[in-house]
C-alpha cells in the first residue's frame, strides 16, 4: 500500500470508474490532469449558468451535489453533465449520492440533467443499485490502493481526456 493520504470514494471517482480505472488512480493519488482542457472549462461554465433559478454546488462530506431542489415535497437531487454520451457513469454518480445520503437518513430522487441536448432522467435509489454502488466503492478503494495505476487501455473517452499525456505521450 501506498502511504499517501486516506481516500475516500467520491463522486467523481464513482463517475471515472465507469470510463477508466487508470484515471481514478490518477486522481486519487492526487495527480491532476491538465486544467486547461476545453472539455473541463466548458463542465465549469455549464454548472454555473444553467438551472439558474435552483441551488447549485452543495457540498456535503464526500459528495458535490450540482442541484438541489423540492418537487413536490420530494427531495430532488440533480447531477449536470454537458452530454448523456456516458449515462451510465452519470447515473452511477447520482446513485452513489443517493445511497449516500439514504445512510444519513435523508430520502431523496435523483435526475441526470443534459442541458444542451434537453435531456432529463430520473433516478430512484433501488436495491439493484445499491448492489452495484457498493460493489463500485469496494472495488475503487481496491484500485486506488494498489502501488502503481493500471495499464493504459484505448477508450473512446481517450480522446477527450485531461490525463491523455500521462497514458499517450
Amino acid at each position: 500500500m501506498s502511504d499517501y493520504n486516506h481516500v475516500d470514494v467520491n463522486g467523481t471517482l464513482i463517475w471515472y470508474y465507469y470510463i477508466c480505472k487508470r484515471e481514478v488512480w490518477l486522481m486519487a493519488h492526487n495527480i491532476q490532469p491538465e486544467q486547461d482542457d476545453a472539455n473541463i472549462d466548458l463542465g465549469r461554465f455549464l454548472q454555473g449558468q444553467v438551472y439558474q433559478r435552483t441551488k447549485k454546488e452543495i457540498s456535503i462530506e464526500n459528495m458535490r451535489l450540482d442541484l438541489i431542489k423540492r418537487d413536490q415535497g420530494q427531495l430532488v437531487i440533480g447531477e449536470v453533465k454537458k452530454s448523456s454520451k456516458y449515462e451510465h457513469s452519470a447515473r452511477m454518480q447520482l446513485t452513489f449520492y443517493l445511497y449516500e445520503l439514504s445512510l444519513a437518513g435523508i430520502k431523496a430522487t435523483g435526475e441526470l440533467l443534459f442541458p444542451l441536448e434537453k435531456k432529463k432522467v430520473q433516478v430512484v435509489l433501488n436495491d439493484d443499485l445499491i448492489s452495484e454502488i457498493e460493489r463500485a466503492k469496494k472495488d475503487i478503494m481496491l484500485l486506488i490502493y494498489k502501488e502503481i495505476p493500471p495499464e493504459p487501455r484505448k477508450i473512446p473517452f481517450c480522446r477527450n481526456c485531461a490525463y491523455r499525456e500521462l497514458c499517450w505521450a
